[in-house]
């Protein structure tokens, strides 16, 4: 298990890091998976609608799926 750890030397001392903090002590963000989750089924929802407009009005389809696509760029940022 410590094998993801990497030692970083400050000195006489070693500290243990999770592989998630470079030399300079900065510590990387890690997204919200819980968020990401929920914005993905927002996501897979809103697609399911816009195939079900398919045989209906494509403009209408289109603008769904399209919408999907700007919820799929938001997935990207949470």
């Amino acid at each position: 298990m410590m094998d993801n750890f990497k030692m970083i030397n400050r000195g006489n001392n070693m500290t243990r890091t999770g592989g998630l903090q470079n030399d300079n002590n900065y510590k990387q963000q890690l997204p919200d998976a819980k968020k990401h989750q929920l914005v993905s089924f927002l996501k897979s929802g809103i697609r399911m609608l816009g195939y079900i407009f398919l045989p209906f009005d494509l403009t209408i389809a289109m603008g769904v799926l399209f919408f999907s696509e700007i919820v799929g760029i938001v997935e990207e940022l949470v």
